[in-house]
């Protein structure tokens, strides 16, 4: 499997540690894999902005109609706890 060195946040991090500790996953690259399964899914079925250069500069137009990958993760987290 391809190795990619990316940077996060510290609370990205303290996500993904929290993530693993709780038992439902076993490793972090478990737990980026799973969100850019999400991101990919979303990405194909038009859920995703296409202009995250507007969203980070602050122009909330492009994200209007639009769920960012970090909501819909929640989400599935979410609902994964429901059916544990």
């Amino acid at each position: 499997m391809p190795m990619v060195t990316v940077s996060i946040s510290p609370q990205q991090a303290a996500g993904i540690r929290a993530a693993v500790d709780s038992g439902l996953y076993a490793s972090g690259s478990e737990v980026v894999r799973e969100a850019l399964r999400l991101w990919d899914a979303a990405r194909r079925r038009g859920e995703l902005t296409e202009a995250p250069q507007a969203v980070n500069a602050g122009d909330n137009s492009a994200r209007r109609g639009s769920r960012c990958v970090a909501d819909m993760f929640a989400d599935y987290e979410a609902e994964k706890r429901r059916h544990v």
